[in-house]
């Protein structure tokens, strides 16, 4: 499975990716995989404020329904609109055209204390 160094994770199967203090969160490859075939991801909380941990949406496979937690807390910025048309986009490409929303961070530093790639393979492993 394919875990990229430059990213950051979550026990609940995000990723985060931080530019300044904007991130780009989807699901990582493990939780694409675990789900299945992805048909519809559901998110309607931009513009709203949350705190790490709540759900910011859900991601619908073939057999079932999952949550999406944000792994810290931040403001909901945008949305990838791309993944109305395409949700198979999760599959194919969770890290590129599979992101989920962008979000602007409350403090960067709390990015920090998420997994490395290397504790989130441990983690699924």
């Amino acid at each position: 499975m394919n875990f990229p160094e430059n990213l950051r994770y979550t026990k609940d199967h995000e990723w985060i990716s931080m530019e300044g203090n904007v991130a780009t969160i989807g699901i990582t490859d493990f939780a694409q995989r675990e789900l299945g075939d992805i048909v519809y991801v559901d998110i309607n909380t931009v513009g709203k404020s949350l705190n790490a941990e709540e759900v910011f949406g859900t991601v619908e496979a073939v057999k079932t329904v999952s949550d999406l937690f944000l792994p810290v807390a931040g403001t909901i910025l945008e949305v990838n609109s791309a993944l109305n048309d395409q949700p198979e986009s999760v599959n194919s490409d969770p890290y590129g055209a599979g992101w989920m929303v962008k979000v602007t961070v409350n403090n960067p530093a709390d990015v920090d204390a998420l997994m490395d790639a290397t504790a989130y393979a441990a983690l699924v492993a």
